[in-house]
Formats: structure tokens, C-alpha cells, sequence
């Protein structure tokens, strides 16, 4: 995709959770809102503007927000929630900052088709499971614990919550726009 084009779709839409939603629904729509937040913060922009570090203070980009919460997704859903082996995409050992730095490593087209891949099937693993204290199936946790599915739905919510406010610098940065 040439610079200069559109790289994430403004469609996406962002709606309210459901005030009355059981805890499940509540928590994944929650987390929707979020992942649309990402979207309408990367909408519009080139693939240089995704790609700038635009506050001097930090090397993050947006692009690099889109990479890094792929892996979230899947070390979380899948990984954890579903069992599945683990792997990363955008970064290694040998480049543990793989996701955020090496921004020109895959197209920005198959970044985004990857993100929302990888939601999809999120949503697909979560929809297994029928209340949040379900334990999780796959990986034990660094710290040898156990989480269930309410503490991981939660840890997603913060997740974006806390890279969609870095959102809002880099995008208010990059072209002043603000928004929600």
C-alpha cells in the first residue's frame, strides 16, 4: 500500500457496552470498544505517519501498537485461554522489542490484517467459555499461578486502555487530532 493511503479502517465500529450485559459479554465488549479505539486512532493516517515516532520523549509509533497488541492477543487468548503453543510474530529472544522497533519488517497491510485476524479469533476462543471464573486451559503464568478467564478479560481491558492512551500523544502528534 502507498504512502499516503489509508491503512485502518474508520468503519469500524465503536459502540457502548451494554449496561445490562452479564459479566462475560460486559468485559468482551469492553474490550471491542478498546480494540475500535486503536482503529479509529490509526484511521486516516499513511503508512510514515503510522510509522512516526512522533513524541521525542518515547520510540513508540502506532504501527508498533498494532504489532505489539497482536502478540497480547494472542499470548492471552490463545496461549492462554485455548492452550495453543507459543510464538510471536514481531519479536524474539534475540529481539524482545521486535514489535515496536522493526516497523519495516512486514507491510503495514499484513500488520492490520494480522490484528484483526487475531481478534477474530479471540473473540472466537472467548465465546468457549461460559463464565469468567472458568479457569484458563493453557499456560500455568510466569508466576505459576493460575488466571481465569474474568483476571485475563480485565488484564486486556488495562492492556488497551493503557496503549490507547499513547494513542491519543502519538495521533494528537502527529496531525492534532483528538478525540474520545
Amino acid at each position: 500500500m502507498p504512502s499516503g493511503t489509508m491503512t485502518a479502517d474508520p468503519s469500524i465500529p465503536r459502540e457502548d457496552p451494554d449496561l445490562l450485559a452479564d459479566e462475560l459479554d460486559l468485559l468482551g465488549q469492553y474490550l471491542d470498544y478498546h480494540r475500535a479505539t486503536l482503529a479509529m486512532k490509526c484511521a486516516r493516517l499513511s503508512e510514515t505517519d503510522l510509522k512516526r515516532r512522533a513524541v521525542p520523549t518515547s520510540s513508540l509509533t502506532l504501527l508498533g501498537l498494532v504489532r505489539h497488541l497482536t502478540e497480547v492477543e494472542y499470548g492471552w487468548f490463545c496461549e492462554w485461554l485455548d492452550g495453543q503453543p507459543e510464538r510471536a510474530v514481531y519479536f524474539s529472544d534475540d529481539d524482545p522489542d521486535g514489535d515496536f522497533d522493526n516497523l519495516d519488517s512486514h507491510p503495514v497491510a499484513d500488520v492490520w490484517a494480522a490484528y484483526w485476524a487475531q481478534v477474530a479469533e479471540s473473540r472466537r476462543i472467548l465465546s468457549t467459555f461460559s463464565d469468567g471464573g472458568e479457569l484458563a486451559g493453557g499456560l500455568p503464568g510466569r508466576s505459576g499461578r493460575p488466571r481465569n478467564v474474568r483476571w485475563i478479560l480485565a488484564h486486556m481491558v488495562e492492556e488497551y486502555a493503557r496503549h490507547n492512551g499513547h494513542a491519543d500523544l502519538l495521533r494528537e502528534a502527529i496531525d492534532g487530532e483528538t478525540g474520545e
